[in-house]
């Protein structure tokens, strides 16, 4: 088990296929490995690469480098992630004007999420139950994957599965989670 994980299936629309565009992206900053995944296109977009540079050409990685930097210009120290939150938020809202910005990223111990125009999310807890995946004839038991004590969201582009409620961003919409709880929310 895992407290967070981030996946993602890539449609490739800027850069090549290769191992070095592929999401998700880690970094280490502080100590800690940074991951992000990014749902959308920046066009050209390029950013300011001082310490932290793409490895591959897609404008995913270079939204989180450009992130991660402006992070270690703004707080050189490990800070607490609630300090955080307004250069997050400025940061996405700047990358949402260059287009289509959905975002997930991560330290490990907790998950910021960014809606620029899609993103739906999730919560279950005890008792769980049975849920019916949209796109292929599966029901997952999760009562059978978990314990009493956990809770498990899941924060996706799309609905995933056709029996439960899913609640949607709205356009601009951010969230912080943690061990499943939102811990934070807010519009930008």
């Amino acid at each position: 088990k895992s407290e967070v994980v981030i996946g993602h299936i890539r449609q490739a629309n800027v850069g090549r296929v290769c191992l070095s565009n592929t999401h998700p992206f880690v970094r280490e900053m502080w100590g800690r490995n940074w991951c992000f995944a990014h749902n959308g296109q920046l066009g050209a977009f390029s950013g300011e690469a001082t310490f932290y540079r793409p490895v591959g050409d897609t404008d995913s990685e270079a939204a989180f480098c450009d992130l991660l930097n402006r992070i270690r210009a703004a707080f050189p120290e490990p800070v607490e992630v609630e300090q955080l939150l307004p250069v997050l938020v400025e940061a996405c809202a700047g990358y949402r004007s260059k287009g289509v910005f959905n975002c997930l990223l991560s330290d490990g111990d907790w998950l910021f999420c960014f809606c620029s125009t899609k993103l739906v999310h999730i919560t279950r807890r005890a008792p769980f139950g049975p849920a019916r995946l949209k796109d292929v004839d599966l029901i997952v038991d999760f009562h059978t994957q978990t314990t009493p004590n956990d809770v498990v969201t899941v924060i996706a582009t799309e609905a995933l599965t056709e029996n439960e409620t899913w609640r949607r961003y709205e356009p601009g919409q951010w969230g912080l989670w943690r061990h499943g709880e939102c811990v934070s929310q807010g519009q930008s």
